[in-house]
């Protein structure tokens, strides 16, 4: 699947404290807007509405019909900076349902959708996500019978300044920081109402995903700051948003995603144990209440490693190098100068006995930590040296080297697309090696489409750019690893949310349960951290479940004092990309709508829709993962999945580390976040099966059998006409 951000190739990257894409070499790219015949002149009024307009059959290679739509670049008003626009692409959802008066239909709701990065197109949520075209692999245009514009008018819009086809002055026209990102915003905003005068008096819903969770509170704050703000802001929703610092949705949730998916560690209870001791050594075992206790408070970058150089080879390197030790210990090599080690076909039997000698070496390096802890479970030893706190490399580099499937492939990163495998951050079901790969950059760069548009041709429309801050590609003191100098946004929540409730604005906040980059957990904490309505997070852990139109069990739902927080099962980093029907569901009952399944009102001690705490599992009460992987490249549909046997003994295991750790709570008096029932079913591979052996299939090859000792590392492997996910 094509990527979208810079922040997450960064993430992939492992760049976790240095500056991020640094290209200090490269020039800040310069950009001006196009004019094309028949553009008004004077300000922007509905005159403009014809200009905009793209005309039936002008887009290349789009053979279906299209509601009327209307693109081009509008400017944000920057002084002394007007060549400084953002690009917009707005669908009505009806005949005549954008074009109307300014008195007409104002309480039908429209909604904008921005992308993150920094400095990812917005086109891309349009032409993968929740947009009326799609580009195919195979780089067709397919109508998208799930798109959102089909229930409100959408607008989706590139910005800061200079992403996709938004342009921007080299010299001083990006922007400084968000506060300038949402003034820019704002303008863009004033502009855009005159253009489509309804749209300032009718409910605004104002969505994006990713780097969007920094864009969107933003613009939010700087329209409650506002004394006349242009749009009618009512609802705001946020898709695995990068809220807080850095190292809060990176590092802290890493240990989660084990637990979320223990095919991760090949599901051996001693790996797992090693890394929940690492975890409580750096700090990352935040204990969330309902409601919470106390704040937590903020995550700082990861304690690095003690030798100086590994320290900054974590910093700085690529992945292919950053991995160094476990690749080391793979593949009998001290200190490798190249990565993974390309593997064209299946490893043999010797070979994964060998690996399983080399993963056995390595855990025995690490039972030292694991005897130091008293019987609370809380460790009493030492931080790796290798990896100091940076616990997502340490967990992708172990299932790189010595979980299947993931240790079948080479590692492939295709920066351009922001495509990785087989240890895929955006989803991690996803193991294929190299994914799908969907570049929309050919359809969105013919000069066709380019003029039906209204697109710039002083530049080429990029996925994505490396966004410079302040105009330069050299990081200012004190901006975080992707060169925003700006506060995290989690840091003006509070005051946010206060205004909200007096505002009467929603915050929605819905995730994807198969993303790494940024994990559930991450804004769960966002959410217990927060005081709104005037309690702190969330009153009872979300635990009501909800479905698709087609009865489809589709994820965990919780509301309360106009807070909603949505989990997607079997969904990646972009939601509406990997579970489209269920995203559809999902805008069309809690974003647009105002479903009430999950809602817990000050009268009640139950959700609506029941609460069902089997659904999670664990000490940490998680929605477990997908049990099986999909596995190959491109295309292909085969799946890795651990015997059953398997698979019980890991929830077994899991469960009682569940009831120890609700025991401990009990014996101490402390709060806890709690144990569920532990009925549901881990996703998974591998666990200390007591089975003899496990099965493993080569395409309709002649089974053979494993030794026990495999069983904690080896999936039953099916290739060529495996099970369609």
């Amino acid at each position: 699947m094509t990527r979208f951000l810079c922040l997450f190739r960064a993430l992939a990257l492992l760049s976790l404290t240095g500056t991020v894409c640094s290209q200090t070499s490269r020039s800040v790219p310069n950009s001006f807007p196009q004019d094309y015949p028949g553009k008004p002149t004077g300000d922007f009024s509905p005159e403009w509405q014809n200009y905009f307009l793209v005309k039936n059959g002008s887009l290349p290679n789009v053979t279906f019909t299209l509601s009327r739509n209307w693109a081009g670049n509008i400017p944000v008003n920057r002084t002394n900076h007007p060549n400084d626009t953002l690009f917009f692409w707005a669908f009505e959802h009806t005949d005549g349902s954008l074009t109307q008066n300014a008195s007409s239909s104002s309480d039908e709701p429209w909604a904008i959708w921005l992308n993150g990065g920094p400095g990812a197109s917005s086109m891309l949520g349009l032409l993968l996500e929740n947009g009326p075209l799609h580009v195919d692999d195979g780089g067709a245009i397919i109508p998208n019978n799930v798109s959102w514009d089909k229930m409100v008018d959408y607008v989706w819009v590139d910005q800061p300044v200079g992403t996709g086809f938004s342009t921007a002055e080299a010299t001083g026209g990006y922007i400084q920081d968000e506060d300038q990102m949402g003034e820019d915003f704002l303008n863009f905003l004033r502009n855009l109402v005159k253009i489509f005068p309804s749209l300032a008096t009718r409910p605004l819903l104002l969505t994006g995903e990713s780097y969007a969770g920094t864009y969107i509170p933003y613009i939010t704050k700087t329209i409650f700051s506002t004394p006349e703000p242009p749009v009618n802001l009512t609802k705001i929703a946020i898709g695995n948003g990068a809220m807080g610092a850095e190292p809060e949705y990176e590092v802290l949730p890493a240990f989660s995603l084990i637990e979320t998916y223990p095919q991760l560690i090949g599901y051996d209870p001693e790996v797992y144990q090693y890394f929940k001791v690492q975890n409580h050594l750096c700090g990352y075992d935040f204990n969330l209440t309902y409601p919470q206790n106390g704040k937590f408070p903020r995550v700082l970058s990861p304690q690095r490693p003690s030798d100086g150089a590994r320290a900054a080879q974590l910093i700085n390197q690529q992945p292919a190098l950053v991995r160094k030790r476990l690749t080391a210990l793979a593949h009998s090599v001290e200190a490798p100068e190249v990565g993974i080690v390309r593997r064209e076909s299946l490893p043999s039997l010797e070979e994964i006995e060998r690996r399983e000698i080399k993963r056995q070496s390595w855990l025995a390096s690490k039972r030292s930590v694991l005897q130091n802890r008293d019987l609370s479970g809380r460790a009493n030893g030492t931080i790796d040296p290798w990896y100091g706190c940076f616990l997502s490399n340490e967990v992708q580099d172990y299932a790189l080297n010595f979980s299947m499937p993931w240790n079948l492939s080479v590692e492939i990163v295709v920066p351009s697309l922001d495509d990785y495998g087989p240890y895929n951050v955006y989803n991690l079901e996803d193991a294929r090696a190299p994914p799908l790969a969907i570049d929309p950059s050919e359809f969105m760069n013919d000069n066709r489409t380019r003029a039906a548009l209204h697109a710039p041709t002083s530049k080429n429309w990029t996925l994505q750019i490396n966004y410079p801050f302040n105009s330069s590609l050299r990081g200012s003191p004190g901006a975080n690893p992707f060169g925003d100098p700006s506060v995290e946004a989690v840091a003006f929540f509070d005051e946010l949310a206060s205004n909200a409730t007096e505002h009467g604005v929603k915050v929605i906040i819905y995730l994807g349960n198969d993303d790494t980059v940024v994990p559930h957990i991450s804004s769960e904490i966002t959410i217990q951290n927060t005081t709104f309505g005037g309690i702190q997070g969330f009153s009872k852990k979300p635990s009501t479940p909800w479905f698709d139109d087609s009865g489809n069990f589709a994820g965990i739902v919780h509301q309360e004092r106009n807070w909603t927080y949505i989990l997607v099962a079997k969904a990646g980093h972009e939601v509406p990309e990997y579970q489209p029907e269920a995203a559809w569901v999902m805008f069309r009952e809690f974003i647009l709508g105002n479903n009430q399944t999950g809602l817990l009102t000050n009268s009640s001690t139950t959700a609506i829709g029941g609460e069902d705490p089997s659904l999670l599992i664990g000490p940490n009460n998680i929605l477990p993962g997908e049990s099986a992987i999909l596995y190959g490249s491109g295309t292909a549909t085969s799946l890795f999945m651990a015997p059953s046997a398997t698979i019980a003994a890991w929830n077994s295991f899991f469960a009682s580390v569940a009831t120890a750790n609700q025991s401990l709570s009990s014996a101490t008096g402390s709060s806890s976040a709690g144990a569920a029932n532990q009925t549901g079913g881990a996703g998974g591979a591998g666990g200390n099966s007591s089975s003899a052996g496990l099965s493993v299939t080569f395409g309709g090859a002649t089974d053979w059998k494993m030794p026990v000792w495999c069983s904690a590392l080896v999936v039953a492997i099916v290739l060529g006409g495996g099970t369609p996910m």
